[in-house]
């Protein structure tokens, strides 16, 4: 069995109801340097919804007719996926609450035609707030959602901040994975944005990384200890950092203690208990890379993602490509299935 943890929804209607674009285009913050626009591709007469920061370079760009059930049926088909997780690209930063109940029902919808092909995470305002928390229940409870998705920030605050502990505690106490999704940027962006790859790429990892990184070391999995966060981009490509942040002590007397490596056991704790990875277009890491992350994070703690349909292509790709990896069966079993279904409880 082959579950992608990571493909797109966005509303069927989207490009057609003026009143879901409108929620969408509405709640972009200018203020912030961030400019959505609605526009044709001229090379196909396909509209876009197009995000840049800062003007003139872009970041997203959503295409009609890439978000319906059979658009997704088709390459899940094509590409041998038999079960994918849905969540909101990048939006849910944003979105206002009313706009997320419009996105949940469509995500419901579609699940339910999907005859048990797809699954979806709930949208929703990470503040807290009975309103919210409302949402919460109704979309776990009664439309059967397997997780949430948050951004790994909200304007300028990372999810360590004090801001979403009423959120938390409520997560903590349902068991709900979150899906944490990348965002465009990183908070200072200044120095990345000038080149494409650099911004669109590698602006996603660098803010994985500071997520996952503030996480761990301001102690938020002490007080909340039963979160599952699921990090796109393999946390920022964290297993290269694995070791680095918590170092051994030095086995010389120092003159100054410049690091602290007392933290090594707690920091390793959450790494094993709280944390999991979603390996978006793995063949993009590499393979070596790839290896590399199952090995020193653990086959138990990374899933296959593709992010459908940035490129169609990634999805089959990312497929053939587990199929190469110098893994055991069991551990790509794990990678590709075993943890999804154990992580969302899918009844598979």
């Amino acid at each position: 069995m082959i579950i992608d943890n990571n493909i797109h929804h966005l509303p069927e209607d989207l490009f057609d109801n003026e009143e879901i674009m409108k929620g969408f285009l509405t709640t972009v913050p200018r203020s912030f340097g961030e400019l959505a626009s609605l526009s044709t591709i001229p090379e196909n007469g396909k509209r876009q919804l197009k995000l840049e920061k800062p003007k003139g370079y872009q970041n997203l760009n959503y295409v009609e007719g890439d978000y319906s059930l059979d658009a997704k049926l088709q390459a899940m088909d094509d590409a041998g996926v038999d079960i994918a997780i849905m969540r909101v690209p990048v939006w849910e930063e944003w979105l206002r609450l009313e706009t997320c109940k419009i996105v949940n029902d469509q995500a419901a919808d579609i699940v339910k035609r999907s005859n048990g092909r797809l699954f979806a995470n709930a949208v929703l305002p990470p503040w807290g707030g009975k309103d919210n928390i409302y949402e919460l229940e109704r979309c776990i409870k009664d439309l059967g959602m397997v997780a949430v998705q948050m951004s790994c920030h909200y304007g300028k605050l990372y999810l360590d901040d004090e801001a979403f502990k009423p959120y938390f505690k409520v997560l903590n106490e349902l068991k709900v994975p979150v899906n944490v999704h990348h965002t465009p940027l990183p908070v200072d962006w200044g120095y990345i944005y000038e080149y494409t790859n650099l911004r669109r790429e590698y602006g996603r990892i660098l803010d994985q990384g500071i997520a996952v990184g503030r996480e761990l070391f301001s102690g938020l999995f002490e007080e909340f200890p039963d979160l599952k966060f699921i990090h796109t981009m393999m946390g920022g490509n964290w297993y290269a950092q694995y070791n680095q942040l918590i170092p051994p002590k030095s086995n010389k007397k120092e003159a100054l203690t410049r690091l602290s490596s007392a933290d090594g056991d707690r920091i390793e704790g959450y790494l094993k208990n709280n944390l999991y990875f979603d390996s978006t277009h793995p063949h993009s890491l590499g393979k070596a890379q790839m290896e590399c992350a199952i090995k020193v994070c653990g086959a138990d703690h990374i899933l296959l993602g593709t992010s459908f349909p940035v490129f169609y292509g990634w999805m089959s790709q990312g497929v053939k490509f587990m199929e190469t990896l110098d893994i055991t069966d069991e551990e790509r079993k794990l990678v590709t299935s075993g943890n999804a279904i154990r992580l969302y409880n899918l009844p598979v």
